[in-house]
């Protein structure tokens, strides 16, 4: 397999992003200057380029189970969480049918923000449940926040900073049961297990083509049959009425091939990086037993990632060391891994303040090796030590 040449010797940070499957970039090429077409203009150019996202649409369509018409063209996995929740909620609310929102502390800012700003500036209500010391939300505390007036249930697949699998189908079922919609950011499990939503207990459910070597710029939204969103983007019939603006058919095409390639693979993949990260996961408390712990759950985790948190360490400081050493960290999500501020997920996982600074994420891929984690235990360590006898000095009494 290829190595990269250029950037950092050591890439470990796949939940940010992946590198485009160069099966992706060959999938994706005639549509830039040949097939070029705009999918809703009549006529033959225009034709073929409809034909391409349609293809790509049933190919979401039959790997996740459903019909085509529920797989829905976005800009990225975070627009996708938001026409979840707007839509849904601003439909529940004209239609009489509640304004109320349960999510946990734990959820990526695409979810926790729209949240946010629905209670703060539409008046809908909204319940931030607490995790556990893994990061996993309680099915009963759910269940104990319903109310009469509860429109929508949003509880992530898999939280993207501590890896952490949340019991996303037990939750769903009980949304099913009470008849209340059910909405899951999947973006970082969507390829890391099979589905078959026709029985799966979800209504909504958001991917990122990006988190398995697929293009940047497109996402995937999977409407349930019978579910009435308000449109966010306005101006045109596109996407079923979802999303208005001209579909951008290499990254739809790009995207589809992505997953495909990632459900035939998915054994392959798993097999590569399941035994890597369980070393780093096993290997890097062991050689840091003071200043080094796991987070996030220690088996119901996402198979390619592994997570810690450094006690009186900077994480920022930490990734920039890392950098110069040749390896590519995160810190938590992508989004606002530059932030110096405590980590939000493990301050509500109970960390106290010495270690709510100092998360790292490492993600594994395709490209990784074993040699690849035997450079990290080796690098690693040594960084954390250094950083942490200069804190030690700074903190110490003149």
């Amino acid at each position: 397999m290829t190595r990269r040449t250029q950037g950092n010797a050591i890439y470990l940070d796949h939940s940010a992003t992946t590198p485009v499957h160069p099966a992706v970039v060959a999938a994706m090429a005639p549509y830039w200057s040949e097939e070029y077409g705009n999918p809703s203009s009549h006529h033959r150019t225009g034709y073929a380029a409809a034909r391409a996202v349609e293809g790509a649409r049933e190919t979401f369509a039959d790997l996740l189970g459903v019909a085509p018409s529920a797989v829905v063209f976005t800009g990225c996995g975070s627009e996708s969480n938001n026409l979840a929740l707007r839509g849904a909620l601003l439909t529940a609310r004209e239609a009489g049918r509640g304004d109320h929102l349960i999510t946990s502390a734990v959820e990526h800012s695409a979810v926790l923000a729209t949240a946010r700003q629905l209670r703060d500036h539409f008046g809908f209500a909204l319940t931030v449940l607490p995790v556990d010391a893994f990061g996993r939300v309680r099915p009963d505390d759910v269940a104990a926040a319903i109310r009469p007036e509860t429109a929508l249930i949003s509880i992530m697949a898999a939280n993207n900073e501590i890896g952490t699998l949340q019991p996303w189908a037990e939750i769903g079922a009980l949304a099913r049961e009470r008849g209340i919609l059910f909405h899951s950011d999947a973006v970082q499990l969507a390829a890391a297990r099979r589905w078959n939503l026709a029985e799966e207990p979800v209504d909504l459910l958001a991917l990122a083509p990006h988190k398995f070597y697929g293009p940047k710029g497109v996402g995937v939204l999977v409407v349930r049959p019978g579910v009435e969103l308000l449109p966010a983007l306005t101006g045109g019939g596109h996407e079923g009425g979802l999303r208005a603006g001209t579909t951008n058919v290499p990254l739809v095409v790009g995207a589809a091939e992505a997953f495909r390639l990632a459900m035939v693979e998915l054994d392959e993949r798993l097999a590569h990086v399941t035994p890597l990260r369980d070393r780093l996961l096993h290997e890097l408390p062991a050689a840091l037993p003071d200043l080094c712990r796991v987070t996030g759950h220690p088996t119901e985790r996402l198979p390619h990632h592994a997570s810690f948190a450094l006690r009186g360490l900077s994480g920022n400081d930490l990734l920039m060391h890392l950098d110069l050493a040749g390896i590519a960290a995160g810190s938590g999500s992508a989004c606002s891994s530059g932030d110096p501020k405590p980590s939000a997920i493990l301050q509500a996982t109970g960390l106290g303040p010495e270690w709510t600074l100092g998360g790292l994420r490492l993600t594994l891929g395709r490209q990784n090796t074993a040699a690849d984690v035997d450079a990290v235990l080796h690098e690693l360590p040594a960084i954390v030590r250094r950083l942490a006898a200069v804190e030690a000095r700074f903190a110490a009494p003149a």
